[in-house]
């Protein structure tokens, strides 16, 4: 059972909670409280722009208060809150429409695994930049020949005494041709099975032998890179962890991103509408019901979903604050994706002819971006592992079930 929460803690979150709201209304611009279209999120790195001034304003005056990363430490640019205070600082956020300061895989996972597995040195060399916004991070994992089998990836180094020398090649890197710095995982024991021959290596995109090319993607954008490596030379000192044990920082990655990419449809930055939104909007009513029972059907079911969804949410934030080792995180990635692809798929149906168009005139931007946002969300159930693996994770892990073993 989750203990019950005492009286004084919760009299002093809710003091908390009253003065994040006070500053909230003091410091964060009007410009900032209205949903971002991506031209409008700010990224950061050697190459990153404020898209206003109020932009600017706004990140520094939530970098300077330690809320760019509410939860790490201050030594390292964090805000040092309690996760019950994060959870509080980001409600009161969303209270308001306040746009998110600073986005980035630095921010979301290579800093969480980096607190857990990187030495002093690491730390303060990478932690306070990514806060700051001097560094963007991409992240280098699947191969064209490991992608979801990501163990069996053949991208080497090799040990030349005080560096290792990087061949091989990434893909999926996001915007790599657009970040500064990528970790990444590399083979350092070729003679070892899989998972027990893996390093993770932190990497300076600028060094010599990098280059990337742009995958163009079927939603028109081209958020993805094949990456290339050609006689790197990176330096010991950014192994993370213990040589040939990357796959423990791996793993402990994968868990923040599948975080990441399980909360996906509740921060889009565009702005379309819920499935209740759309059928009052596109579809005909009856004696106040919706006329087309199949999909009145498949509405309320999404919704029941999206309820259980956030009730187990709530879940597992209370065993978090409660240290109670749950295998409910393991479904979130999983649950999270499929319901997003669900919904993009039932838009559709609601929008009907209006949910048919991808560029040009005689649709609005909403219809245009749902339309977009179908052909995103099946890739987001492949990103960090797709459904299956996911499913397979589960079953091993958390049911314990037999594996099937060829003969």
């Amino acid at each position: 059972m989750t203990a019950p929460v005492r009286s004084d803690i919760l009299e002093d979150l809710d003091q908390f909670r009253s003065d994040v709201r006070s500053w909230l209304e003091q410091n964060c611009p009007e410009s900032q409280r209205q949903p971002m279209t991506p031209d409008q999120q700010y990224w950061g790195g050697r190459r990153g722009s404020f898209p206003s001034d109020d932009a600017r304003l706004w990140f520094e005056r939530m970098r300077d208060r330690g809320w760019i990363a509410p939860e790490w430490p201050e030594a390292y640019g964090g805000g040092g809150l309690s996760p019950q205070q994060a959870k509080i600082v980001a409600e009161e956020m969303k209270g308001i429409n306040a746009r998110k300061p600073l986005l980035g895989l630095g921010l979301w996972m290579l800093g969480p695994a980096l607190l857990e597995y990187g030495n002093e040195e690491q730390k303060q060399q990478h932690l306070r930049a990514i806060v700051n916004g001097e560094l963007r991070w991409c992240q280098g994992y699947s191969e064209p020949g490991s992608g979801s089998d990501l163990a069996s990836l053949q991208c080497k180094a090799e040990d030349m005494g005080d560096h290792f020398l990087v061949n091989g090649s990434k893909i999926w890197t996001t915007k790599a041709d657009e970040c500064d710095w990528i970790f990444c995982l590399v083979r350092t024991d070729p003679d070892a099975k899989k998972q027990k021959g893996i390093s993770f290596l932190l990497i300076d995109m600028d060094d010599p032998g990098i280059s990337t090319s742009p995958i163009e993607l079927i939603s028109g954008e081209s958020e993805f890179c094949q990456t290339f490596f050609d006689n790197v030379k990176v330096p010991k000192e950014n192994l993370v962890g213990e040589l040939n044990k990357g796959w423990s920082v791996a793993k402990a990655l994968l868990v923040h991103e599948r975080k990441l990419m399980s909360e996906i449809g509740s921060d889009s930055p565009r702005q379309i509408l819920t499935p209740n939104e759309a059928a009052r909007q596109y579809l005909e009513f009856k004696d106040g019901k919706i006329a087309d029972a199949e999909l009145r059907g498949r509405i309320t079911d999404y919704d029941m979903r999206m309820q259980a969804v956030a009730l187990t949410h709530f879940r597992t934030f209370e065993e978090k604050i409660n240290k109670v080792r749950s295998p409910a995180p393991l479904i979130m990635k999983y649950v999270g994706t499929e319901a997003e692809k669900t919904k993009s798929e039932l838009l559709l149906a609601i929008l009907g002819s209006r949910g048919v168009g991808w560029e040009g005139e005689g649709f609005t931007e909403a219809e245009l971006d749902t339309t977009r946002l179908w052909a995103m969300s099946y890739a987001m159930t492949i990103a960090g592992g797709t459904s299956e693996v996911q499913l397979n994770v589960v079953a091993k892990n958390v049911l314990e079930l037999p594996q099937h073993k060829e003969s």
